[in-house]
């Protein structure tokens, strides 16, 4: 048997080393113990400087804007081009929204399987999508794949072939979706709010995907000539971000988009301002069964050009933008009626909505609508000055990291470009919401938050919900069909 010989004055002498170790942590910690009697103070908000943005023209027109990020070695390129869901056509809305989901479904000599190899060989991603204002074709890449990877990109853009089958394929995805949504309450919400708000005839008040009667009227010549006229270079600028130079950059981009030609001047969309609703209205969709409700109210709000762009950050940061806003803390922290509450205005080229939303418990519904009312109208009073300070810190410090990334950072200048923002915009963003003041706040609450006027629009129970919403006394009621949303 192995015995194990332990030498004891060793052992005592480490003990000792030990616990006179530990004695001397315990002694300093006790020195540098944190004052958890107050918050610690907020330090100033640490100044943004981008990198200077070189701005660059092809010869087709096409604006070309790098900034060099250098961290590592990849790219990012974001086209974008004004034209988005208010350039669609009357009778064809979803037309812009479904272009763009086609774009890379099959273009120049590839189709959609041999488009997808040839990204996924490079190492790259390529992407496609309309939105509202704009429609993007983003590429990322590694940078020493950027000359292989560009004239697919420039396919996707100038050459989009648009098959039949393709075609037809993303049209039935859609009309899915579109029932899908009637099944959903959040979903169906997102859908009736903006149909309340706006009526049928506005195409803001139409899912952004269309609805069965375009879905099924479009054809590849459609989406051709919707291409045709709507994809311009001189409606259009590439943002470039990532480890390359402008000097270095621009032959290539020359090669893979000069073929790239403009019909004549670029056509601007515009939409008219939604009329602007003047009585306060219930609207209650019934969901037998649905374990919440789904509430949305509001009416239509300010297009991203406004002047009181920066005092309504300021005041819907403290109605419902953060986690730690009214709405949320009152709905979800206070009384437990929600996971999470939330306002927003939805600023677009044309004025969108101002809504405040959440998913409720259903037996609570009456209860939680009345909460919302208790904050839409307290907002109008003064607001501290501690709960200011720290809305005006949560936006001022959060800029930054919209630049983190090279994606991020191609994102924010090409919204700077679609709205027209003037050219120091994010390097004076945190010193323009830091001058808000309280009294800004109250002006623009005044204005734009009207209680008395806004449409309530509730998915849920019927038979559950009704009768507490009727209690309220805010309005007219109207039952709604989920099917009379999506006509």
């Amino acid at each position: 048997m192995t015995r194990r010989h332990t030498s004891w004055p060793l052992s005592v002498a480490v003990f000792s080393v030990l616990a006179s170790c530990v004695l001397a942590v315990c002694a300093l910690a006790a020195q540098q113990a944190p004052d958890r009697s107050k918050p610690p103070a907020v330090g100033p908000a640490p100044s943004l400087t981008l990198p200077p943005i070189e701005k660059r023209t092809l010869s087709n027109g096409l604006q070309v804007w790098v900034i060099g990020v250098h961290k590592v070695p990849t790219v990012h390129l974001e086209l974008a081009i004004r034209t988005g869901v208010s350039a669609d056509p009357a009778g064809k809305f979803g037309l812009a929204s479904l272009t763009a989901d086609m774009l890379d479904e099959g273009a120049g000599t590839r189709s959609a399987l041999e488009i997808s190899d040839a990204i996924d060989y490079l190492g790259a991603e390529l992407t496609t999508l309309g939105s509202v204002d704009a429609t993007f074709v983003e590429l990322h890449v590694p940078v020493a794949r950027l000359g292989d990877a560009l004239p697919v990109m420039s396919d996707v853009v100038v050459r989009p072939t648009f098959p039949d089958a393709e075609l037809n394929r993303l049209r039935e995805e859609r009309l899915a979706s579109l029932l899908e949504m009637q099944d959903d309450p959040e979903q169906l919400v997102q859908v009736a709010f903006p149909h309340v708000v706006f009526g049928a005839q506005h195409r803001y008040g139409t899912p952004i995907i269309g609805t069965v009667a375009t879905l099924k009227s479009f054809t590849t010549a459609d989406l051709k000539a919707f291409h045709a006229a709507q994809f311009n270079p001189a409606n259009a600028v590439l943002i470039v971000a990532g480890d390359v130079t402008a000097d270095a950059v621009m032959p290539q981009l020359e090669q893979a988009f000069a073929a790239w030609k403009s019909p004549g001047a670029a056509k601007a969309a515009s939409l008219a301002t939604a009329s602007q609703l003047t009585a306060r209205r219930v609207y209650l969709i019934d969901k037998p069964g649905a374990a919440q409700s789904q509430v949305r109210i509001g009416w239509v709000g300010v297009p991203r050009s406004t002047p009181d762009y920066f005092a309504l950050r300021v005041l819907n940061t403290i109605l419902g933008e953060a986690f730690t806003s009214r709405l949320n803390n009152n709905l979800r922290e206070v009384h437990g009626y929600a996971y999470g509450a939330s306002s927003r205005f939805d600023m677009r080229l044309s004025a969108g909505a101002f809504y405040a939303a959440a998913g409720v418990q259903t037996d609570k519904t009456g209860e939680a609508v009345k909460e919302f009312f208790n904050e839409l109208t307290g907002i109008h009073a003064a607001v501290p000055a501690a709960e200011l300070e720290k809305a005006k810190n949560y936006l001022a410090l959060l800029m930054p990291r919209s630049f983190e990334t090279t994606r991020g950072t191609a994102d924010a200048l090409a919204q700077a470009w679609i709205y027209d923002l003037p050219a120091d915009y994010y390097n004076t963003f945190a010193a323009r919401v830091r001058a808000v003041t309280a009294a800004d706040v109250k002006r623009v609450a005044d204005k734009y938050i009207q209680p008395d006027k806004f449409a309530v629009v509730v998915v849920g129970d019927r038979k559950t919900i009704e009768p507490a919403l009727k209690a309220l006394n805010l309005g007219p009621l109207t039952v709604v069909a989920p099917t009379e949303i999506f006509k």
